[in-house]
């Protein structure tokens, strides 16, 4: 059950390797395949824009205002296909625009429902751009969108998606993820912003260069009309997402007396509902401006009355915005003066909010080879590198293409070539409790009792609930001279839902801790993606898995085992097996207060 690897050159990052779950067999593969010629995804909906000059702005590019109306149209339309109602936006989360569209290009939106809960669902979507003229394509943007079923009668109970290709099946894994990434969104970034050091660099800066940010600030009202509602009277998402950036483009434009361009968009979240009838305040401000981009704050009020003293919060977001010159560079931007007070806060939340974009586009999106394989160990943005671990090995679980190598007394040894890594998974029945079996493997200091790869395990920090970092030391393998050892983020999960189809997951990660530096007595080693999942089977029954993405560090090891040379793997996990048999009526009280 080693899960260690040793060589960092040239290996991938386990934040963009796309990775997954199994099939029974081959045969099982080659039938998938065979299923999914031709095959459609029954939610899916798609949307071909041709941009008009009435769709541009100043510089004859689409209005990114005019795109979020595209977009969550496309988007309810696939949620509505699901969930057979009518469905209003809860939520867009954060999109980066990675290219602007021009006048005369088209626009092509492809949306599709990810996975349903209870009754609200995640909508993908997808967002290109196409030259006609020069038949060259661009991605424009990835979003992700929470849509809410909504009947005025009865309560809705949305049916469960059912993924087919390996695509879905991932998208559909780690949506669980997302979602609970959501329900504590507003929490998170509070914590993120308190615990997230900012120097203060205001006393540092050339005040006579400075743009007073009350000069920013707009203020607009809109009047919800039928036009911008839906059949039921709600207005829609996209068309409050719009007024929304056109308020933030003013205000930016107050700033650097030029033409800005929208890069990044932090999370819509829709506190409230609005029909027609209600007037609509935007309001909005530059609250910091960077060397080449700035922060611009939004946020919706609604009342029905002009008499109303009671406005009700709408939505709040805040976007990032760039000046480009001729040739598509970012340019210098002025420095912003804050008013005292609140204009300071919200000053100095924006360079930690800017510090957080940056670490969790780092976490989220980096592409392979950009990172080492053990990532530094950031409390400020642990909710993110908690997702990564769970997300990504909920991604190797889901890959179609596993294929078995073999099986000793009903243990089974699958292998996954996927371009530089080799990926093992290895799988029994035992007849205990799932959630016994996920709590006695939970706590990393047990496992020496079964894994002899396991010399020593020390908690080094509990960060919460379902997260913990051990230092591990192991043995010598492969013939060197040194033990080794590891720092690990261990993240568990529960299944999102009673009575859902998800397994219990334990996520295993290497980071990096600045008071667990690599000492000359241990050779560090480090693993990339690994941990175990469990499925229910029956009572007392679960079918135990463990996955492990092995670098070329360990290949000699992994191969041999694999090759049938050594029955290190199988001796490991009966051991695992023998030691839940054992303890599945012994639950120290330590564990189930993890």
């Amino acid at each position: 059950m080693i899960h260690r690897t040793g060589n960092r050159s040239g290996l991938a990052s386990v934040f963009s390797s796309r990775t997954s779950r199994k099939s029974a067999s081959r045969a099982g593969n080659d039938s998938a395949m065979a299923d999914g010629e031709g095959y459609r995804n029954p939610t899916e909906v798609q949307m071909s824009q041709l941009v008009l000059p009435c769709h541009t702005n100043q510089r004859g590019e689409l209005s990114v205002g005019q795109l979020l109306k595209w977009i969550d149209t496309t988007a309810c339309l696939s949620a509505e296909r699901h969930a057979g109602c009518p469905c209003v936006t809860a939520s867009m989360d954060d999109i980066y625009f990675e290219h602007t569209i021009s006048v005369g290009q088209v626009v092509n939106i492809k949306a599709k429902v990810n996975r349903a809960f209870n009754s609200s669902m995640e909508v993908g979507i997808q967002v290109a751009s196409e030259d006609l003229c020069s038949e060259k394509q661009w991605n424009v943007c990835k979003a992700l969108a929470t849509f809410v079923a909504h009947r005025e009668i009865t309560k809705v109970k949305l049916k469960q998606i059912t993924p087919r290709t390996e695509e879905e099946k991932m998208e559909h894994s780690v949506a669980a993820e997302r979602r609970r990434m959501r329900l504590v969104y507003a929490d998170t970034i509070k914590d993120l912003l308190a615990n997230c050091a900012i120097q203060d660099d205001l006393e540092s800066r050339d005040c006579s260069h400075m743009v007073p940010a009350e000069k920013t600030r707009v203020e607009s009202v809109e009047l919800v009309l039928p036009p911008h509602a839906n059949h039921q009277g709600n207005t829609f998402g996209g068309q409050i997402m719009a007024w929304m950036e056109n308020v933030a483009t003013i205000a930016a434009r107050r700033l650097c007396c030029a033409h800005p361009t929208l890069k990044a968009i932090e999370m819509f979240h829709f506190r409230g509902p609005s029909q027609v009838g209600d007037r609509l305040v935007f309001k909005a401000i530059v609250n910091n401006a960077f060397k080449h981009s700035m922060e611009v704050g939004v946020c919706v009020e609604a009342y029905r009355q002009q008499a109303e003293t009671h406005r009700r919060h709408i939505n709040s977001a805040f976007m990032t915005f760039v000046v480009l010159d001729a040739d598509d560079q970012p340019q210098l931007l002025p420095w912003i003066r804050p008013q005292p007070g609140d204009g300071e806060r919200r000053y100095r939340e924006a360079s930690a909010r800017r510090k957080i974009r940056l670490d969790r586009k780092y976490i989220v999106s980096c592409k392979q080879t950009e990172v080492p394989l053990s990532v530094p160990w950031d409390p400020s943005n642990q909710v993110y590198l908690s997702y990564n671990n769970v997300s990504s090995l909920r991604m190797l679980v889901a890959k179609d293409n596993w294929v078995l190598s073999s099986e000793i007394n009903q243990v089974r040894l699958y292998t996954l070539e996927d371009d530089k890594f080799l990926s093992f998974h290895m799988e029994m029945v035992v007849h205990v409790d799932a959630a016994q079996a996920f709590l006695l493997l939970s706590d990393l200091r047990r496992r020496p009792e079964w894994d002899k790869h396991y010399r020593s395990v020390e908690l080094v920090q509990q960060v919460d609930e379902d997260d913990a970092i051990y230092h591990v030391t192991s043995p010598a393998l492969g013939g060197h001279t040194k033990p080794q050892d590891f720092v690990i983020l261990a993240s568990r999960r529960k299944p999102c839902d009673n009575g859902c189809v998800d397994p219990y997951v334990i996520a295993l990660r290497s980071v990096t801790l600045p008071t667990h530096q690599e000492t000359p007595e241990y050779r560090r080693g480090e693993t990339l993606c690994s941990g175990f999942c469990f499925w229910r089977e029956g009572d007392q029954l679960t079918k135990v898995s463990y996955y492990n993405q092995a670098t070329p560090g360990v290949l000699n090891y992994v191969t041999t085992n694999v090759a049938g040379l050594s029955s290190e793997f199988y001796t490991t996990f009966k051991a695992c097996e023998q030691f839940l048999l054992d303890n599945r009526n012994d639950l120290a009280p330590s564990l189930q207060t993890l």
